[in-house]
């Protein structure tokens, strides 16, 4: 890759923070509370990426507006207030923000999240300073929509083949294939390797570790 290859995006949600269990949690307390027929667990999984709004009009296309906003309430209640499941980072996210952070390039968060939900998770991990930019669902269309990586690159003077995305979903890969920018999967999130690949990223990588390898193989620091 080339020298100008300096802006760095991170999806949030299985590929920096393990935080599936959590989601999975507040999703079937929010549907209980709801009075909606259940939903198996892999179809929770299935729609973590999405906003918000749109994996819940996904796993209940026939419901009503009403339904859809009793869903989106009770699940930022949980999440945000009155749910403790553990959402640690993944081993090796802490050290490769901070190092990416120090060797100049510019880093961002374009994430399925809400904006109260990212900035919690930011603060609850001390890594917000480190992120020069980052954007919602709650505030663009979601993914697989470009308009997170657009306002990003806009926001950062940087182009397309400038920048970089990295996620757990093929809604991360497919968002940045819509926006022209290239892209790395992680496997150890939420989508199977094979739906990673389908979307084309320049490799599908196991760990963090693996990541910053990667990285540092393959990207010029910036001076």
């Amino acid at each position: 890759m080339s020298e100008s290859n300096q802006l760095i995006v991170f999806d949030w949600d299985g590929t920096l923070m393990d935080s599936e269990a959590r989601i999975v949690a507040c999703l079937r307390a929010a549907i209980d509370e709801t009075g909606l027929a259940h939903r198996p667990d892999d179809a929770l999984r299935n729609i973590i990426g999405l906003g918000l709004r749109e994996a819940l009009v996904t796993l209940y296309p026939d419901g009503s507006d009403q339904q859809h906003d009793a869903l989106v309430q009770h699940y930022r209640h949980h999440f945000l207030d009155s749910n403790d499941t553990p959402s640690p980072l993944f081993e090796g996210a802490d050290d490769l923000i901070r190092s990416l952070h120090a060797q100049g390039h510019f880093l961002a968060v374009a994430t399925g999240k809400g904006r109260n939900g990212l900035d919690k998770v930011l603060e609850e991990t001390a890594l917000g300073e480190y992120f020069h930019y980052t954007r919602c669902a709650d505030e663009a269309h979601s993914k697989p929509h470009p308009q997170m990586l657009l306002d990003i690159m806009d926001w950062l003077g940087m182009e397309p083949s400038d920048s970089l995305m990295i996620g757990d979903t093929e809604f991360d890969l497919q968002m940045a294939r819509n926006a022209g920018v290239k892209s790395l999967g992680v496997s150890y999130g939420v989508h199977e390797k094979a739906r990673l690949l389908a979307c084309e990223p320049l490799a599908c990588l196991d760990s963090l570790n693996e990541v910053a390898e990667w990285l540092n193989t393959n990207i010029i620091k910036a001076a």
